[in-house]
Order: C-alpha cells, then structure tokens, then sequence
C-alpha cells in the first residue's frame, strides 16, 4: 500500500490507497497491491474536453473484456447449435449477451467504485474457508477457458500452416512474451493488438455470410425464444455451452481490474464519470461480440444444417465443409484466420485474468513478468495435458464441454458480484441502483436454475 494510507483503518469511511479513494466501510481487510500493479492507472484521463475525447482514453478495456465473449469454445458450441438446430439458439445468443451487458456494468461498477477487482472484493469480505474454494473455482474456469483457446489456436495454425497440434498446443504459451513485449511500449498497446484483431474477424466472418446467403426470415424468427430449448435436453445441453461460452467467470474477474488501468481521478464526480465511460466502452463492445457470435451460428445454419449435416462440432471438420458447400475456397481460408485471431486475442485476455484472480486472491508481491508467467503455467498446464492426450478427434467435444464447466462455475462469480455491488456499506455512494442489482439478481438466478436443470437431466440420463 502507499505510504500515505498506513495509518488509516480499514474500517473507515473513506480509504485512500495510492491516492484513490476507496468508498464503503464494509470491507473486513486492506485492499493490498491494486490490479495489474505494473499498469495500475497508467492510462491517462484528459481533465478537461470534449465528451468523445474522454471517451476515447476509456476505449480499451471493454474490447479485452469481449474477447472471452467470442472465443474458439464459443466457436464450438455456435457451430454444433447451428448445425444441429439451425437458428433457433440464436435467441441464447441474444439472451446470453444482455445477461453480459448487465453483469460486466457490475464489475465497472465494482473496480472504480470500490477499487477493488472481484478477486479482491472476495478475499476482503469473506473467511479463508469461503475465499479459498471460491479461488479455486476461478481457477477451473480459467482453465476450461485455457482448454478452449489452446485447442482453437492450435487448430488454426494447423489449418494454417499445417502444424501438428501437439506442437501448436506448446506455441500457444508464448503468448506471454506477445503481452510482455507489447506492454513494454504501454498497455494501450495491449488493447491496439486485440482491437486489431477483432476487426480482422469481423472482416472474415462479413465475407464468409456474404457467401453463405443466409434465409434472413429464419434469421429474425430465430431470435424467438422456443420451449423446445428447456423440453429438449440435447438442446439445453447446447444452449447451457453458448451461455457458459458467451458469459465466462473470468470476464468478471478481468473487467474489474481491466478498468483500473485508467487514471480517472479521485473525486466522486471523476469516478462517476468512470463508470458511465467504462460502462458505454463494454456496451458496445459486447454488441459487437454478439455480432460476432451470432455470425457463426448463423453461418452454421445457412451452411451445414441446410444440407442435412447436423453433427459438425469439430472447427477442422468444418473447415473442410465450408469450401464445397459454398463454392469458394476462399471461406475456408477465412475461417482458420478468424479462429486464429480469436485464439490469440482469448490466450492475451486469459493470461491477464490469470493474473488477477491469483494475486487478487492471495495477494502475491513478486514481479509482475513472474508473476504471469507463473499463472499462465498454472492455468495452460492442465489444458496442455488434455488436448495432447485427448488428440484431435475430440477437440470439439472437449471444447463443448469446457463451455458447460464455465456455466457451471458462473455462479460462484456472479452472486458475490451481485452481493458486493448491492451493499451500501462496500460500495457507499457507488452503490448499484435497486433495478439493476434486481436485474443482475434474476440473471444470477435463471443461470443458476438452468444448470440445476442441466444436472438433473445428466442424473436421470
């Protein structure tokens, strides 16, 4: 902590802790070393100007935070759900990015307001024995994300450039000397990358539905919600993969630290007008990602499900098909370079989340290049191990079910976000307004009853 903060008591109304503000006397302990320390409040706020020109130095984070929202495991499950079902998931597409909107303005909310990351916010509240379990079910998460994205960029340097997977696997964890390298010029270096290569994926996938010629009528019609997605449990299964895939543990985590990158002042107006452009920055940014994730689903119905092939899960098989069944070989090319892109962007964002979750948990003081290092390791090892062994027969069916372990994991992230953003006593004058913490509560709840379903159903076969 600052020197200038270790005389005040945790317990007082007001902290300070290098030199911002921490609002709520409801914390059981010292927030300790901020979020990404080594580029904690590094990105400057213009005091004075335009709207737009504010705006602009808080365009970043709500793109890394998208990220996670677009990633190979959500490839997966959209091209399995549009093959198989054709558009109809696309109304979980839809639902599942409102529930992201509304929760990723929590952790605006969280990381400005009270300057802590969920991670912290967790540490600070709750006993070891709470605090610890909720640890490692962060780490899980982060894992099946890891698991998702090594198998995706693998894959498309395979598609590529014809790698072996065993060996794109290994390739993929140098993507701590890419965040290294890049953070050595700033971290709104970081952000130019990720930006980058979203709009080469949005390039892609625009080209490649240009060619597909979807039925835009089935389209619309698709964003219907169906009783048939609770009635049938293959469909549930799918629809629980694109919500685990479309709102992810880790993004809570990485959203409430990712905001603290920005040095938006200390007084209550300044920080209120944090949160506003935080706010606006994630909101666009995940309607994007929607557009995104739509656009593979899309593209699976107009391609496979119109010819009969229901079954495509795996991103090589697909590959393959996209060529004769649009009559240019050109699409496949797309694709692998779009899966490509996602997987580099997705390793970035969740080696960064790593990091967060692990000093933000157990507060760690080594060097911030070690640091990563170490909880990349952790996080890729185990996702390593399985795609080696796994080979690539299974690749889809372990992407998919890497997305049903994120859903299952999304409660022990949401309800202590939904907790800490509703408590006046944390968050002081930064509290949640009632509906959005109600809002945020009834999507805690729907993700919570559907997975109950989703055991229930597995146990009775």
């Amino acid at each position: 902590m600052d020197a200038r903060t270790s005389d005040l008591s945790p317990q007082s109304a007001i902290e300070t802790t290098q030199g911002r503000p921490l609002s709520g006397p409801g914390w059981r302990g010292e927030r300790g070393e901020p979020s990404l320390s080594d580029v904690f409040a590094s990105v400057r706020m213009p005091r004075g100007g335009s709207f737009w020109r504010k705006f602009l130095a808080f365009f970043g984070p709500g793109y890394l935070v998208a990220v996670g929202y677009m990633d190979p495991g959500n490839w997966a499950t959209s091209l399995a759900g549009g093959s198989k079902f054709g558009y109809a998931l696309l109304t979980i597409a839809l639902l599942s990015n409102i529930m992201a909107i509304i929760l990723q303005s929590l952790c605006t909310r969280l990381g400005v307001g009270a300057g802590r990351d969920l991670a912290q916010a967790c540490r600070d509240s709750f006993p070891r024995y709470v605090a610890w379990p909720l640890w490692l079910s962060a780490e899980i998460a982060i894992t099946a994300t890891d698991l998702a994205e090594v198998i995706g960029t693998a894959i498309g340097l395979n598609l590529l450039f014809h790698i072996p997977l065993a060996i794109g696997v290994i390739i993929t964890a140098l993507d701590v000397v890419l965040i290294l390298a890049l953070q050595a010029f700033g971290f709104r270096w970081i952000e130019a990358f990720v930006v980058a290569m979203l709009g080469v994926i949005a390039t892609c996938f625009a080209v490649q539905i240009a060619l597909a010629d979807p039925d835009w009528g089935a389209v619309i019609g698709g964003f219907a919600p169906s009783p048939d997605i609770l009635a049938n449990p293959e469909m549930l299964y799918l629809a629980l993969g694109i919500l685990g895939a479309t709102v992810m543990p880790h993004n809570l985590y990485l959203h409430s630290g990712l905001v603290q990158t920005r040095g938006y002042g200390d007084s209550l107006a300044e920080r209120r007008e944090a949160i506003k452009l935080a706010t606006i920055d994630s909101t666009i940014a995940l309607c994007f990602a929607f557009i995104i994730n739509a656009s593979i689903l899309i593209l699976a119905a107009a391609t496979f499900h119109r010819v009969g092939k229901n079954d495509v899960a795996e991103l090589d098989q697909a590959h393959s098909f996209l060529a004769p069944l649009l009559g240019s070989t050109l699409a496949p090319t797309l694709f692998a370079v779009a899966l490509l892109c996602c997987g580099l962007n997705s390793t970035i964002t969740a080696t960064l989340s790593g990091q967060i979750v692990m000093e933000g948990f157990l507060n760690w003081r080594i060097a911030p290049a070690l640091r990563r290092l170490i909880t990349r390791l952790i996080a890729i090892a185990p996702a390593v191990v399985v795609t080696i062994w796994a080979g690539e027969k299974a690749t889809g069916q372990l992407l998919i079910l890497s997305q049903v372990v994120l859903s299952l994991q999304l409660p022990f992230a949401i309800v202590p976000l939904v907790m800490f953003t509703a408590s006046r006593s944390k968050m002081g004058p930064f509290l949640a307004p009632r509906w959005l913490s109600a809002l945020a509560a009834a999507v805690a709840t729907l993700i919570i009853g559907l997975n109950a379903k989703l055991v229930i159903d597995y146990v009775s076969g």
